[in-house]
């Protein structure tokens, strides 16, 4: 490690600071119906989708009826995005000729983007049309989420209400989350982009000659209008296999560190338009403090491990880190921070290859997504997903000085620690089940490209990855069969619903609760006390959830590494 890499580090952590609030008060008075400089030319546009949505932006839902929007509109999008790719062959705009999607591919990728995980059982220049990216992926993209971000919004004025009966309206939610954010940053991010490099274009893919006479065909395509809202809504999906490891995804270092600050903008604003809608700034900063402690940890390690390198290369004298499946524009410092960063924020882009880091470089990724969306996390799902963990706090705070727990004035009762729990419980579940499964399977077992732990790595982190909807692989195994599509996009179905559904449900139980005045006896939750508690209970959590299947992976590995064996 370096006093240069360090700087590297701290100045993204900077740079994101300082865009928390004001992009926390803008979202904040999107939100709440407030005009923004936007609205002017934004809201007819708005009217008019709430018309054809048969609502308006007065029209309030209770959580019942807004999950069943929420299920409805997500549902829709799976089958409009399945028939896309199964018929994208007599489909416009596919000048290089691609074939349908395989039926369980056509399943696997439909759910992937509809599930915001943009898992990839495919190379995307190779697979897919130019309509399919833009009309199927790309749409997906933009409203997978819009969906995290509508859900964490009902949360939240679930807290900062008194006695009510609606958590507001998904329709106008998941509106306002794409036509006032997502799309206004996107457009910006897309000229950016391509000022910087990266290709927008609808020709066919370019024919050049290489020095030795041989003729090599170029991808190209709308890349930059893609990689803009992969990046700031958190989907991860690549239009190139290579994902922001391709010079025309990522050109240099400038463009890594703009797609790292859109992976992590939104997600870390969503703490502070939680702190400004509850009336306490404060309770938002402390939340990111959580985060942010347990991102610097995982940063510290991955860049540690991958700095030191392998110690079979330090016994013959090589030194210079682990560069393998790195890109030499990056190096090692920015390999490990987008590592963190992508797996944190429940991204899947990546700029290296997670298989090829050491055994404890690739261990913070799969500890990242095991824990939940909290690290800051998807748009929206990574506020939800911490305040299952801050509901579990609360309450055994509330166990130890023995009175009923509280929240920001409304009491944590039993109704709320069940759904919690059964939001928690469910990626487990789906991780380390079909994981279980996957490992004596031998038809599952035959894809994984490497032996001993690594192999067992590759399936746990596929799983991992499909349940935590982050959509990065580890690389070495061949997830294009019928059960690794099916299991997999099962995977990615329960870690995304069977999290929203319970949030939704605790949304509702709270709004309707009056909201008790603070008392003496009330844990102040804005704190470093209460930091502390929160940051200790997620990783109680997770380590007695995860450890066993940890050290069987990447654990081991790295006592075989330190012994001279690799894999």
């Amino acid at each position: 490690m370096t006093l240069n890499g360090w700087l590297q580090i701290f100045a993204f952590c900077g740079v994101l600071i300082l865009l928390v609030k004001p992009l926390g008060a803008y979202m904040t008075r999107v939100f709440s119906g407030e005009n923004t400089w936007l609205s002017p030319l934004l809201k007819p546009v708005e009217r008019r989708l709430y018309a054809l949505a048969g609502t308006s932006s007065d029209e309030e839902q209770h959580w019942g009826g807004y999950a069943l929007a929420m299920l409805a509109f997500n549902l829709a999008g799976f089958l409009l995005l399945y028939g896309i790719l199964r018929f994208q062959n007599i489909l416009p705009f596919n000048p290089a000729g691609m074939a349908s999607v395989a039926p369980d591919l056509s399943f696997n990728t439909a759910i992937s983007f509809v599930a915001n995980t943009n898992w990839q059982s495919y190379g995307g220049e190779s697979t897919m049309s130019y309509f399919s990216q833009m009309a199927g992926l790309g749409v997906q993209n933009f409203v997978s989420a819009a969906t995290g971000m509508a859900i964490a919004i009902g949360l939240i004025r679930a807290f900062a209400r008194s006695s009510g009966k609606a958590i507001g309206n998904f329709w106008v939610d998941m509106t306002r989350a794409t036509l006032y954010v997502l799309l206004p940053i996107c457009i910006v991010l897309t000229i950016v982009y391509v000022a910087l490099g990266v290709p927008q274009t609808l020709g066919p893919y370019v024919t050049a000659s290489t020095l030795e006479g041989a003729q090599q065909t170029i991808a190209v395509g709308p890349v930059a209008s893609q990689l803009a809202i992969k990046m700031l809504g958190t989907n991860g999906g690549g239009f190139f296999n290579a994902n922001s490891a391709h010079p025309f995804e990522n050109p240099d270092s400038l463009s890594n560190m703009i797609q790292m600050l859109s992976i992590f903008a939104i997600g870390a604003a969503f703490t502070n338009v939680f702190g400004r809608m509850v009336g306490n700034q404060r309770q938002g900063w402390a939340i990111l403090s959580a985060m942010g402690i347990l991102f610097l940890a995982g940063v510290a390690i991955v860049y540690w491990a991958e700095a030191s390198g392998n110690p079979i290369m330090q016994s013959l004298g090589l030194s210079g880190g682990n560069m393998e499946g790195k890109e030499v524009r990056f190096g090692v410092v920015l390999s490990s921070l987008f590592a963190v960063i992508t797996t944190a924020a429940s991204c899947g882009a990546v700029n290296a290859m997670h298989g090829s880091f050491t055994a404890l470089g690739g261990l913070v990724p799969l500890i990242n997504m095991q824990l939940g969306e909290i690290i800051v996390g998807g748009v929206g799902a990574g506020f939800y997903g911490i305040i299952m963990f801050i509901i579990i706090a609360i309450f055994v705070a509330g166990l130890m000085v023995g009175r009923t727990p509280e929240y920001l004035g409304k009491k944590i009762e039993a109704k709320e620690m069940k759904m919690a729990v059964l939001a928690i419980l469910c990626l487990p579940l789906a991780m380390l089940v079909f994981t279980a499964i996957a490992s004596i399977l031998p038809s599952a077992v035959a894809s994984v490209g490497t032996g001993g732990p690594h192999g067992f790595s590759e399936i746990l982190y596929a799983y991992t990855s499909a349940a935590a909807n982050n959509g990065s692989a580890f690389g070495g195994l061949s997830a294009n069969t019928s059960w690794y599509n099916t299991t997999i996009g099962m995977a990615m179905l329960m870690g995304r619903f069977l999290v929203i559904i319970p949030a939704l449900a605790i949304a509702g139980s709270l709004a309707a609760k009056k909201t008790v005045p603070t008392s003496a006896g009330t844990l102040p939750t804005d704190g470093g006390l209460f930091v502390g508690l929160l940051v200790g209970s997620i990783l109680i959590i997770g380590g007695l959830t995860f450890l066993p299947s940890l050290a069987l992976g990447p654990i081991v590995e790295h006592f075989m590494m330190a012994a001279g064996q690799t894999f």
